[in-house]
């Protein structure tokens, strides 16, 4: 652990501490994912305007990445947690208050603009105090913090809803964030990393510059673009008179998120042991075939595909984190924040383009442009691979 760790706090508790704070920005995120046919029928609104619920915090998330990621390079890392965890916790009764549909996207953007802080600037500290050995294993559990963060927000929207209402999610999830800020600022070192210096060389021009970095970007955006759009749409698939859930019991297939509690820091290992090429190539594969199975219109075929979308898409994600943070000597910050930029923005364009395909097309036009996106991870793992066998000789 950290040398400037507050005394007392052990390498466990920091870890923990990250774990919490990420898991809770990540329950903000997804909150309204499930109850999207209660805000429509509450708002009188159609499917594509409520989905922006959730559109417009991954908006929000793409839009301050940049800024936040120059802050982590300069600014301590408490600080920026402190004043983003303050921001979504408001938010979030702000969200639980709104009477109109655009004030409740106005403050899911709010929360979005501050989840940064919570995120982007923990990557950085991670990949800037780990050594390159341990980064690919500890990566793939910070990618499992965002899938209970993940899970826990699509379950708290969807149990919630029929007891209390999706208001009553918000200011729960609100707490969370809030209870959790609390604690990281007790546990988290207070002094990461160094300011400026090394990091002063390092601008945003000069990583876009950089091919191989490029690549990791489209990974997670591509998978992105696939994972959100199946898990912001399964609700409506579920409840439809072919399978005939309610809106409660189709919420109960969040839980297979677990799989990527598991998924994340495994693919860490297994990138370690096969090469990050092969484990994106292993793991797009797997999301492939899932996506086909989402085709079969019987509960038990879809909960499976489900595991598989999970498994393919964190094995991916852990992968695409472990290949940018190995090839960085300065600059993380920022070089993950461009990283979040690109994975939100593919999120964004994949709850846009899910809806308007969805509503107009149907499930199996669907799950066609997932498999066409499909193709961008599976053609950047071959090129990864070689560059992984390049670097082996």
């Amino acid at each position: 652990m950290n040398a400037s760790a507050p005394a007392g706090a052990s390498a466990g508790a920091v870890q923990l501490a990250v774990f919490a704070l990420v898991g809770a920005a990540f329950t903000n995120i997804y909150v309204t994912q499930p109850v999207l046919p209660a805000l429509e029928a509450e708002f009188a609104a159609d499917t594509v305007a409520v989905a922006r619920s959730v559109s417009m915090v991954l908006l929000g998330i793409a839009l301050a990445n940049l800024p936040f990621g120059y802050l982590a390079d300069r600014v301590s890392v408490r600080h920026l947690i402190l004043g983003g965890g303050l921001a979504i916790g408001v938010a979030g009764v702000l969200c639980a208050l709104a009477d109109r549909l655009w004030l409740l996207l106005a403050a899911r953007f709010g929360q979005g603009v501050f989840i940064p802080a919570l995120t982007t600037c923990l990557a950085a500290y991670l990949a800037k105090t780990l050594p390159p050995a341990r980064l690919n294993v500890v990566m793939g559990s910070y990618v499992a913090a965002t899938v209970l963060g993940g899970m826990l927000g699509r379950l708290l929207g969807g149990l919630v809803q029929p007891l209390a209402g999706w208001r009553a999610a918000c200011l729960v999830a609100a707490a969370l964030v809030t209870v959790a800020t609390l604690v990281a600022l007790r546990w988290l070192p207070a002094a990461p990393h160094t300011y400026g210096g090394a990091h002063r060389g390092v601008r945003y021009r000069s990583l876009l510059a950089r091919p191989e970095l490029w690549r990791v970007y489209l990974c997670g955006a591509a998978g992105q673009a696939i994972f959100s759009p199946v898990f912001n749409t399964i609700a409506y698939r579920l409840t439809e008179p072919a399978i005939g859930l309610t809106l409660a019991q189709a919420s109960l297939v969040y839980l297979v998120y677990l799989v990527g509690i598991y998924i994340g820091p495994a693919s860490g290992r297994l990138s370690n042991r096969l090469g990050n090429g092969n484990t994106l190539i292993a793991g797009t594969v797997v999301l492939m075939l899932s996506v086909l199975l989402l085709l079969v219109p019987a509960v038990s075929a879809i909960v499976c595909a489900l595991v598989g979308v999970c498994a393919g898409f964190f094995a991916v994600h852990a992968a695409a984190v472990g290949a940018l943070n190995r090839r960085l000597d300065a600059g993380q910050g920022r070089a993950n924040a461009l990283y979040v930029l690109a994975y939100y923005l593919g999120a964004a364009l994949g709850v846009s383009w899910s809806a308007a395909v969805y509503q107009r097309a149907g499930w199996q036009a669907l799950v066609g442009v997932a498999l066409l996106i499909a193709l961008v991870p599976l053609a950047i793992g071959l090129v990864e691979r070689q560059h992984d066998r390049r670097q082996a000789t």
